[in-house]
């Protein structure tokens, strides 16, 4: 074989390490979509929040010190393919810039809160968009989401060095929206409107017929006697009254 037999045998290594290693592929990925809580939870999607089961045991094989982060990735639906992992955790990732970037990194822990195995009898979930009280600037802040989405979600694991390990996206979450008032239809709006002119009609003649009689009441208790009436009164005169005038006399 000549030299630049050789040189080729020596370039295919080459290639196939260059065709194999894209932007980002140094992140390991944990084959785990996060889910929504199963249980029938009270609360488990409202119109600003929605409840995720932990993801228990998913990070122990993971090339992670204890204090690395991990971080919930909350991103609307459209921008899923356009996601980069970012190198560092700024403000620029906090719910502020949720819709500039498309994303936002929230609910920090560590895989220490996520071990498997764990004898707990409390149930262990993960509810986004908690808290009202956090500023949309601060990073971490667990803000309520602000429509009913679609959104989606995944962990990302990350070291001081940039991004280490993630999970797959979950599915589409859609949220609980507000039930609009339904008119009811034409014709029983119709006979609503009749029924309630009438009533008024009724009530305006019940009004009047109540008005004639507290006047007529009024005149008649306010009548004044003219000057010729007199009353005339009589005298009795009582039984032992007249005997004790008799015997006066005699």
């Amino acid at each position: 074989m000549g030299p630049q037999g050789r040189r080729s045998l020596l370039q295919m290594p080459l290639l196939l390490l260059l065709t194999c290693v894209q932007p980002g592929t140094g992140l390991e990925s944990i084959s785990y979509a996060p889910q929504l809580l199963r249980d029938t939870l009270e609360g488990r999607l409202t119109q600003s929040t929605f409840t995720l089961e932990q993801p228990l045991g998913q990070f122990e094989n993971v090339s992670l010190s204890d204090p690395d982060p991990i971080w919930l990735v909350v991103a609307h639906s459209s921008a899923v393919q356009n996601f980069t992992a970012p190198r560092k955790v700024e403000d620029r990732h906090a719910p502020a810039y949720f819709d500039r970037n498309g994303y936002y990194l929230t609910l920090r822990a560590s895989r220490v809160h996520y071990k498997g195995g764990q004898q707990d009898s409390r149930l262990r979930v993960l509810r986004v968009g908690n808290d009202n009280n956090c500023s949309l600037e601060s990073q971490g802040c667990n803000s309520p989401l602000p429509g009913a989405g679609p959104y989606r979600v995944k962990f990302l694991a990350m070291s001081a060095k940039g991004p280490v390990a993630e999970t797959l996206w979950s599915k589409e979450i859609h949220l609980q929206q507000a039930q609009t008032f339904r008119e009811a239809p034409g014709s029983q709006s119709k006979g609503t409107v009749v029924i309630i002119a009438f009533l008024s009609v009724l009530l305006a003649i019940l009004l009047v017929v109540f008005l004639v009689l507290v006047i007529s009441a009024w005149c008649s208790s306010t009548s004044v006697t003219s000057p010729e009436e007199q009353v005339r009164m009589r005298c009795y005169h009582t039984h032992h009254m007249g005997s004790l005038q008799a015997e006066r006399s005699s």
